[in-house]
Formats: C-alpha cells, structure tokens, sequence
C-alpha cells in the first residue's frame, strides 16, 4: 500500500469518485486574505444569486462527499456484491445531499425538453433522439410498441394525436398497458427498476474509477522512483485515503 499512497499523491491522474456532481458542475475555488483584497463592490441581484447557487452546490457537495469519506468502497466492478455497496453508497450520498436520483434526472431531463410539444409524434421522436444521444439500447422494443400504439390510436381517431386530447390520451395509455403486459414490465415493479438502473450506472463508475487508476499507476509506474515497486491490485485500494 505504501506506493498506493505515493503514487496517487504525486500523480498528475486524478483518483475521484464520480458521482457526487457531474464534470460540469465542479467549482474551482480560492480564497483570498481578507485584509489583502480591496473592498468588494456592492453585490448585485444577480450576483447574490449566483452565490446562492455557488453556495448551494458547494454545501450538496461537502455533504455527500462526506459519506464516501466513511463509506468503504471496493473498486470491483466485476464482483456483484461491490457494484451493490457502491450502488448504496451513492443512495445514502444523494439522499443526505438532497440530490436527484437518476431516475429523477431522467424524468427532469423529459420534461424540460419536451414542455410545450403539443403532439404525440413530436414527443415520441424527442425521447427517440433523447436515448440515442444517451447511447442507451432499446433491446426488448419498448420504443417500437409506443409508436405502433400511438399509430394504431391516431388511425382510430383519424387525425394527429395531440396531447391535450383526454380522450385520445386515455386509448394511448390504454395501448401502452397492453403493451408492457405483453413484454412483462408493471408499474408495480418500478421500483425493482430503478434498482436495476442504479446498479448498472454504479457498475459503470466502478469501470471508470478503475480505469483511472490503472493508468494512474502504470505511468507512475514507468517513473524511476517507482520501478522497484509492485502495483498493488486495484481492489485493494481505499479511496477514502484519497478523498
């Protein structure tokens, strides 16, 4: 473990855990002595808000990387029983933070980009677009039975299907439960669902994590201070070291 600690503390590689705030949302921050900088100019509206948001993401981000500082993670993306702790421990981290669940995000991300399509063609193709932007397969044809429902609806009605049409919404929503009765899916089991889709995203940042530490470590590796040593196995480091 000794050229574990060393290694990551002098590698220009960043070990980190990714799924306390996506890449886009890290804020670099410095501080400056009070009595070395010049006054501060009256804040504006827009300024206080900005460090409302400044001071609400930092304090979301304080939180849930505090529970990966108590939390043991193993980097083993390949042995179910770490993809479920990791799983766990990004449930406790969100839900101390106030964070979105993944589903949730999917949910937020629809309607924002879906508020104010009036018809249903429109809407089904946004979501098409949404998915294959995401890189997420279709593999038991969910998106195909929605379009054939929706086809099979405005047929019936002889007109464009528009969202606002009660009536027309209801044969919709009727169709649909056809059709996730055929391929096995119940809004019972929803939250079973969820479950699978925050095990298959934590498996993927395990993926990642790992990754990174591999080549963390094999160009540390290469470095003449460290060629004497051994690389440690990857499942073996404690990121909380780290943190």
């Amino acid at each position: 473990m000794a050229f574990a600690s060393r290694f990551l503390s002098k590698s220009k590689h960043l070990c980190y855990v990714q799924t306390v705030l996506p890449k886009d949302r890290v804020i670099a921050v410095r501080y400056f002595a009070k009595d070395a900088a010049p006054p501060a100019p009256k804040a504006l509206k827009g300024d206080e808000m900005l460090k409302g948001i400044f001071l609400e993401v930092k304090k979301k981000f304080e939180t849930a990387l505090s529970v990966f500082r108590q939390e043991k993670i193993t980097i083993d993306p390949d042995d179910p029983a770490a993809v479920k702790r990791y799983a766990d421990v990004m449930k406790m981290a969100r839900e101390k933070a106030g964070l979105l669940t993944e589903s949730q995000k999917i949910k937020n991300a629809i309607q924002n980009r879906t508020q104010g399509i009036p018809d249903v063609r429109t809407y089904l193709l946004t979501l098409q677009e949404m998915r294959i932007k995401a890189g997420l397969p279709d593999n038991i044809g969910i998106e195909k039975m929605m379009f054939e429902a929706m086809e099979k609806v405005e047929k019936e009605i002889k007109k464009p299907l528009m969202r606002d049409d009660q009536e027309g919404m209801a044969r919709l929503t009727a169709e649909y439960d056809k059709g996730n009765k055929k391929l096995g899916i119940s809004r019972k089991d929803m939250p079973k669902y969820e479950e699978k889709l925050d095990l298959t995203i934590a498996r993927a940042h395990l993926e990642n994590l790992k990754k990174d530490c591999v080549e963390a470590m094999e160009a540390q590796k290469k470095k003449e201070e460290f060629q004497d040593e051994a690389m440690p196995d990857v499942k073996s480091l404690d990121v909380r070291n780290f943190l």
